[in-house]
Formats: C-alpha cells, sequence, structure tokens
C-alpha cells in the first residue's frame, strides 16, 4: 500500500504547525495529527502566557512566513533585563547595544493563530482534526497510524509534538526525564499607572518569585510562581488585591497596578526525553525537551529543533538516503541535545539555588550573582545563550530600589 505522505505530525501547537510549514519548504508533504477541532486551532483562545523571542527565534519565523502575520500591536519589545535576589540592593543586568533589543514578546494565542494560518495555506500540509491516534506500527519502510476506529495513515516518518506530557512518545516507547519542581506558576496582564521601561525585571523572593514583563500600553505581563498548595488562595484572591500585592513586591515601581483579564495557573514541570529519535520517528518541541520557563527558552530551542530537523531530512533525502533510517535521524539528535541539554541542566540547576530559601542557599544566590558580575566567562555564557551575536550582555550590580520578598 502507497503512503499517504512523507511526514505526519502528532499535534498542531506552534512547533507542530512550524514544522510542517519548514518542511513544506523543503518539499515534504505533511499531515498534521491533532485531537481538537478545527474551529479552536483557528481561533486559540488567550492563555495569558507571552512568549519571549530570541533574535534567532524571530528570524525562523520570518523565514517560514509566521513573523508577517503578527499584528504588530501584539509584539512587544525587551530592552534589557533585570536579576533581583531576595530583598538585596544589587541587581545582576543585562543590556542590550543602543537603539537595540534583548528580544520580543508575543501572546502565546497569536502566534498559534499564525502558525495555523501559515501551515494550512500550504498545498503540502493536511490537517487532520479531531483526530485520537489508536496506534503506532513501525516497519521496516513505513510507520502505520491507526486513526480512530477505521482509519489509518502510512508514512516514512512520524514525528511527535505534542507536548511535554506526549502521549506519542509513551506509546513509541520512549521515556523521558521529568522534574516536577512542586511548584505553579500564575500568568496574568495588569495595566500600571506610571510609564513602564522595556525592561524584563526577575525578582527571586523568599518563597515567591516575582516576572514582570514589559507589553505595550502601559501593560505588563506578572509571572508569579508559588508553591503549588499555595497557588488557589492567589487564585481566589480579590482582583485589585492581588494587583496591589504584585505591585508591593515590584516596590511600586510602576505605581499602582489592575488586573487586566483573568489569572492562569499552571503547574510547573521539566521533561527531557530519554532520546529524541527512532527508528522512523522523532520528536520535537516540549517532547522532546520541555523546559523550565525562568530562563524563557522553551519555545525558542523548538523553533531551533524545527530548523535542525528540516536541515536534516532535506540532506537525507538530497543524498539519496532514506529520512525514516535512524543513521539520518540521529544526526537531529546529535545537534539538537547539544543544544538543549547544558541549557536544560543549567536552567534546572539555577532554579533549584534561587528557589532554595535557606541560608546557605541564600548566601550561594549572592555569591553567584556577584561572580556574574565579574567573571567574564559567565558573561560569555548569558551571550552565548541567547544566540545572537548583536546582543551585548553586561551583567553587573549596582545599587537600586530594594524588592520586597
Amino acid at each position: 500500500m502507497p503512503v499517504s505522505c512523507e511526514v505526519a505530525i502528532v499535534g498542531a501547537g506552534p512547533v507542530g504547525l512550524a514544522l510542517a510549514c519548514a518542511l513544506d519548504d523543503a518539499g515534504f508533504s505533511t499531515t498534521l495529527i491533532e485531537r481538537k477541532a478545527r474551529a479552536v486551532l483557528a481561533n486559540p483562545p488567550d492563555d495569558g502566557r507571552e512568549i519571549a523571542l530570541t533574535h534567532r527565534a524571530v528570524t525562523v519565523l520570518r523565514r517560514l512566513g509566521l513573523w508577517q502575520r503578527l499584528d504588530s500591536a501584539d509584539i512587544s519589545c525587551i530592552r534589557a533585563a533585570r536579576v533581583f535576589n531576595g530583598a538585596s540592593a544589587g541587581w545582576l543586568g543585562l543590556e542590550a547595544p543602543a537603539a537595540g533589543t534583548l528580544g520580543h514578546l508575543v501572546p502565546n494565542a497569536a502566534i498559534r493563530k499564525a502558525a495555523f494560518d501559515e501551515a494550512l495555506r500550504r498545498p503540502r500540509v493536511i490537517l487532520r482534526d479531531g483526530a485520537t491516534i489508536e496506534r503506532i506500527a513501525v516497519g521496516a519502510d513505513e510507520v502505520e497510524i491507526g486513526i480512530g476506529e477505521d482509519a489509518s495513515l502510512r508514512v516514512r516518518l512520524l514525528v511527535a509534538a505534542d507536548g511535554r506530557l506526549s502521549a506519542t512518545r509513551r506509546q513509541l516507547g520512549i521515556g523521558a526525564e521529568v522534574r516536577d519542581f512542586g511548584r505553579t506558576v500564575i500568568v496574568c496582564r495588569l495595566a500600571h499607572e506610571s510609564p513602564g521601561d522595556g525592561i524584563a525585571y526577575e525578582c527571586f523572593g523568599y518563597g515567591r518569585t516575582l516576572a514582570i514583563l514589559p507589553l505595550n500600553d502601559g501593560r505588563v505581563s506578572a509571572v508569579v510562581t508559588i508553591a503549588s498548595d499555595r497557588a488557589d488562595a492567589l487564585l481566589r484572591m480579590d482582583p485589585q488585591d492581588f494587583a496591589d500585592g504584585v505591585a508591593h513586591q515590584f516596590c511600586m515601581r510602576f505605581g499602582r497596578m489592575r488586573l487586566l483579564g483573568q489569572r492562569f495557573a499552571y503547574p510547573l514541570v521539566a521533561v527531557y526525553a530519554d532520546r529524541f529519535v527512532a527508528h522512523r520517528c522523532a520528536l520535537a518541541g516540549d517532547a522532546a525537551v520541555g523546559m523550565h520557563p525562568v530562563t524563557a527558552h522553551g519555545f525558542n530551542l523548538g523553533l531551533y529543533g524545527v530548523d535542525a530537523l528540516q536541515r536534516t531530512l532535506a540532506q537525507a533525502r538530497d543524498g539519496g538516503g532514506d529520512i525514516g533510517s535512524l543513521r539520518a535521524l540521529s544526526r537531529y539528535q546529535a545537534g539538537h541535545r547539544q543544544a538543549t541539554r547544558p541549557m536544560y541542566l543549567a536552567t534546572n540547576a539555577l532554579v533549584g539555588l534561587f528557589t532554595d530559601d535557606r541560608p546557605p542557599a541564600r548566601l550561594a544566590r549572592a555569591a553567584v550573582l556577584g561572580l556574574a558580575a565579574r567573571l567574564p566567562p559567565l558573561r560569555a555564557a548569558v551571550v552565548r545563550g541567547l544566540d545572537d551575536p548583536r546582543v551585548i550582555a553586561r551583567p553587573f550590580l549596582r545599587n537600586a530600589p530594594r524588592f520586597r520578598s
């Protein structure tokens, strides 16, 4: 029986849709398999999340035609970043060059819609929405995917892009390292009375972490990380009391705040797959690497993986090889693991240190910030982490308003 298409992608989230666009650009036919209905994918609901994008990630989105579909009003610029530790007067800073930016912030829902609209206009992309995978049979030359009770799809390669708790990854027998931080992140948007400054703030308090991300039109995105057993109380708090609490922890830097819309809660779980590939199978996005959001690299790494997988498959095909062979896919795995594993481990170590409120950890936190201010190799590591040579990292400690923990 002939194959239905060359590649099947399970999961029509931002990474799955971006991958479909990338593979279409390379001349591959793809079928997206998604359990959600087409209407939901076409008009994704707001989920409160703002996605931080590096310059490299924007380059990938632009090349795929997604960036051009975004409304300019939805794109906010980050011109600098500040990290505060507890009630310390010092702060660690990361600066962009003159008239430059460190990156951009875009609502997750806007990225999803842009990706859907772009992918579905591609002639070689087919969407099977409202679909549930019942079985996967990996053969020597193809993968047979059972959809529902009586439909099936035969492909050369199956890509799992269905999230960090990927059911497809489990069906393929690929394990994963899972770290549950026991914390919940609450995200929302707030209006503020004083002018903003385009700076992203990360305030590691004792018992609670607050990130304030700059948005357009006198708004910020607030990201509150707290022990999961305390999250429900924050969600049930009176909206203005909640906003006042955020403004107070932020030392009233932007004056009083007012909650815009609802608050959304997400459990913090990091995931790293034991392997990214198997014969005729590959993992992409959070199915491969699900990051803690503190370094804002999750979707960026997903896009880098899209770029890497597209190049791997095109090179295999152009060289007369089999795109589903383990030999070809291993090149993608080696490169993507090299790009993601150090960041994953470093992020988890950073989170572990800066959420530990015991006295020895508090001393270590201050020491780490001091070292980052004084050691050029650490400053260079920050630059490399941004993956953009135009960005200049200038971590340093200066006197600033104290942030309440």
